[in-house]
């Protein structure tokens, strides 16, 4: 039987299942509960702006864009948006999808801590990124309603999320500072790394190896 939340039906296919399954081992219900608000976030945005993506695909690409922050699968040797969009990328081949749905699916993972660049994207790109803006940042709220948000909020709860969601950050990124360069994920080790030190664009290009 369909789940349906806030209007918005949870896909009720093998591969959705298999993806929930997944992500429920894997992850604490702090990030299993924040990947399926960000899906149903993305798609009520999607609904909003006229944006039409596979709703398979924006599932897998929601419940996964975490998983590198998890202990199961993160890693050490590149940014943990990258571990996320590794897995769903095999994932979805392995279950019969194209490379280039999978390929569209990596890019909303790999890109949704990257503003202002996923929206130019598939449609299971752009998504994604809207979602994790609406449920991290509550950018945009006003193109969900009241209603929505309670609905949403009651399926997938909550709680001290804020603070809870920047201890996960750091608890991903912590064994892997140099990952974090050029993004926003070195303000959380900024803030709760003792010692951490930014590195800093204009200095690496002033102090490179080139002679002038």
């Amino acid at each position: 039987m369909t789940e349906t939340i806030a209007g918005i039906d949870i896909p009720d296919t093998e591969l959705a299942r298999e993806a929930t399954e997944l992500v429920h081992k894997a992850a604490a219900p702090l990030l299993f509960n924040h990947s399926r608000r960000v899906f149903l976030f993305a798609s009520l945005k999607g609904r909003y702006r006229k944006i039409e993506a596979d709703p398979e695909l924006l599932y897998v690409g929601a419940m996964f864009h975490d998983l590198g922050l998890t202990e199961t699968f993160r890693r050490t040797d590149q940014r943990f948006e990258v571990d996320g969009a590794d897995l769903a990328r095999d994932f979805l081949l392995d279950h019969g999808r194209s490379a280039a749905e999978a390929r569209a699916v990596w890019l909303g993972i790999a890109l949704h801590t990257t503003p202002g660049i996923p929206n130019h994207l598939e449609p299971e790109t752009a998504l994604v990124s809207l979602g994790v803006e609406t449920d991290v940042l509550g950018m945009d709220l006003d193109q969900v309603t009241a209603k929505e948000v309670a609905a949403v909020v009651a399926a997938h709860p909550r709680p001290d999320f804020k603070n809870n969601i920047l201890q996960a950050f750091y608890e991903g990124m912590k064994d892997r500072p140099d990952t974090t360069f050029g993004t926003m994920n070195d303000d959380v080790l900024a803030h709760f790394a003792p010692g951490f030190t930014r590195a800093d664009f204009v200095d690496i290009i002033t102090g490179s190896a080139w002679p002038e």
